[in-house]
Parts: structure tokens; C-alpha cells; sequence
């Protein structure tokens, strides 16, 4: 590993109660001139209401490298697994039958 690779490495820690993860269903997202927050729910077959697991708030510039970290690892898990079916929401054999709620900040 030459120096330049090394220089680049980051030390992350991960605690053993984040490294079990949250599961979320349904995201929703929304922003303000300074920031974009991305809340994650979970949300069931027949009940109204999803409860928000987690929120993140990153400014910008971050939700762009996110979106393109996002898009990257997409493209590279299509290529190993094969193309990711999206089903329509409305569509019958949608899951829990419900769209992504349309938020404004």
C-alpha cells in the first residue's frame, strides 16, 4: 500500500448496538436552503402510521456524495445480483400498498 493510500484510510468505529442496524421500509426526505434530512420509518401492512426509527441531517454537498455513493454501489450490486425490480406504487402486487408521502420544506 503506497503512502498516498494510507493518508486516505479513515480508523471508523462502530459500536456493537449501531452495527445491528435499523431496519427501515420507507424514507422520507426533505431539505431547507442549509440541509437536507432524511427520516427512516418503518411502516406495516395495514396500520396508518410509521414511526420514524432515525433521522440524518447532512448539509448539501453530503447528500450529493450520498446520492452518488448510492448510485455507484447500485450499479455494482446490479452487476453482481442482476437488475433491481421496482414495483410502482399502486401497482397490486405492491408491498403494503402505499406510495412516498410528498414532503416541502
Amino acid at each position: 500500500m503506497s503512502e498516498q493510500e494510507q493518508n486516505k484510510q479513515m480508523n471508523i468505529e462502530l459500536s456493537e448496538d449501531v452495527a445491528q442496524g435499523i431496519y427501515s421500509n420507507l424514507a422520507i426526505i426533505t431539505h431547507s436552503h442549509s440541509e437536507f434530512f432524511i427520516d427512516f420509518a418503518g411502516m406495516a401492512p395495514g396500520l396508518p402510521k410509521a414511526k420514524v426509527k432515525s433521522r440524518i441531517i447532512m448539509t448539501p454537498e453530503h447528500a450529493k456524495s450520498l446520492l452518488m455513493a448510492l448510485q455507484e454501489n447500485v450499479a455494482r450490486y446490479e452487476a453482481n445480483f442482476g437488475k433491481i425490480r421496482q414495483v410502482e406504487p399502486g401497482n397490486k402486487n405492491f408491498p403494503m400498498n402505499f406510495g412516498t408521502p410528498t414532503a416541502k420544506a
